[in-house]
């Protein structure tokens, strides 16, 4: 729990000197605030900007924010110092990626207002974005224990975080793009958000193989590169 602890509040204390990192966290939120409040079409469903900007900060803020953390303290010889300091490797993954979660759960409450949700749908909500954004730090885990350093790890974040974030909204526009997209957790995300959480279980399959998915290609990637 102390290497938890050190990691967590190490990265709090660094995240106001960081301005690439916080500007992912807050990004979504204030667009999804801004649009909402100043964009009304007649035909324009109800909360349309609220639910596509939620998708596209799951797909886009957590992932970006963990290859980012882990590629640059992997450069800057951070996460050596913090091992030879006993700071174990699942300890600091533990650290950081809680502190990210919790930043994004932050931004997800103010997806939850802008939606207009209330009673059993705040928690299905609430609940989809918590696994949705847990797999997209795996994800971005992946890239960041893959890369040797921050340009790289950035190389390949961008359009992988581009996929993930706006393929659920080009589905909305071409049935072609929505049969590929439908094996992404962000678009049966989208799906399940738009549809108010009706007729769950294929959302749930696809969602859950994607998640086992990403949890393999971590531990692929911890086997060959480890956390230095």
């Amino acid at each position: 729990m102390n290497g938890i602890k050190t990691v967590f509040l190490k990265q709090i204390s660094e995240t106001l000197k960081n301005k690439a990192i916080l500007i992912h966290f807050v990004m979504f939120p204030i667009l999804a605030v801004i649009m909402e409040s100043a964009v009304k079409l007649d035909d324009m469903p109800e909360h349309f900007f609220a639910k596509m900007f939620a998708v596209m900060f799951v797909g886009m803020a957590p992932l970006a924010c963990m290859s980012s953390v882990i590629s640059e303290e992997k450069e800057k010889n951070t996460l050596r110092v913090l091992m030879m300091s006993n700071v174990k490797p699942v300890h600091y993954l533990l650290g950081i990626g809680s502190y990210i979660w919790i930043m994004c759960m932050a931004g997800t409450a103010v997806f939850t207002v802008l939606g207009g949700y209330q009673g059993a749908d705040i928690a299905w909500f609430v609940l989809t974005m918590a696994l949705g954004i847990i797999i997209s730090m795996l994800v971005g885990a992946v890239i960041g224990v893959f890369s040797k350093n921050q340009m790289a790890a950035t190389s390949v974040t961008i359009p992988v975080m581009m996929v993930f974030s706006i393929l659920p909204m080009l589905a909305v526009f071409n049935e072609t793009i929505e049969k590929i997209a439908k094996f992404t957790y962000s678009q049966q995300i989208s799906v399940l958000i738009n549809n108010n959480f009706e007729d769950m279980t294929e959302s749930a399959v696809f969602i859950a193989i994607n998640f086992v998915l990403a949890v393999v290609l971590f531990f692929i990637a911890y086997r060959k590169n480890g956390m230095e």
